[in-house]
């Protein structure tokens, strides 16, 4: 039987498309082996000086500057000293006290009348600030996690938690 030119022409062209396919599949697999090994920027162990600046950028900044963090941030304080509390109870009582806004001020209940106005997240009064204030968090009593955590742990000593708070205190 005689091979046509038709007949090679397939042929070559067969061979070509399976060593193209091969090809690809080969240069396919290499690529994907690069990209798991990591290049030597990407293994190299980190140096002293981006380990202590990832540790400070996570000492500044530890929890959100916003309600949400000045709570959690709280909440570990008081975790650490015992003090009893929850994130719901300080959240409820927090709106309901000041909506989340940690400069409220009362200026019209009978505190403000006597000179002492209810200030902050959870309205605490100076003299109540100063008797339950936390070691570790700022002396201000506008500051919101020192508010909150003052707060949480006048509530301890009164109520037995934030938590059994529900309404003014």
């Amino acid at each position: 039987m005689a091979i046509t030119e038709t007949q090679t022409r397939t042929g070559r062209i067969t061979r070509l498309r399976k060593i193209s396919v091969a090809g690809i599949a080969t240069a396919g697999a290499a690529a994907a082996a690069l990209t798991l090994v990591p290049s030597p920027a990407q293994a190299a162990e980190p140096t002293a000086a981006t380990t202590k600046a990832a540790q400070a950028a996570k000492a500044d900044k530890p929890y959100a500057d916003n309600l949400d963090g000045w709570i959690k941030e709280s909440l570990g304080i008081m975790k650490a000293k015992g003090i009893p509390g929850s994130y719901e109870g300080l959240h409820r009582n927090i709106m309901r006290e000041s909506a989340g806004d940690p400069n409220a001020q009362n200026g019209w209940d009978v505190n403000a009348q006597n000179g002492t106005p209810s200030k902050g997240l959870l309205q605490v009064i100076q003299p109540t600030f100063d008797a339950y204030h936390v070691a570790g968090t700022p002396n201000n009593l506008t500051d919101p996690v020192a508010n909150i955590t003052a707060a949480a742990n006048y509530a301890a000593d009164k109520y037995g938690s934030i938590d059994n708070v529900d309404s003014a205190y």
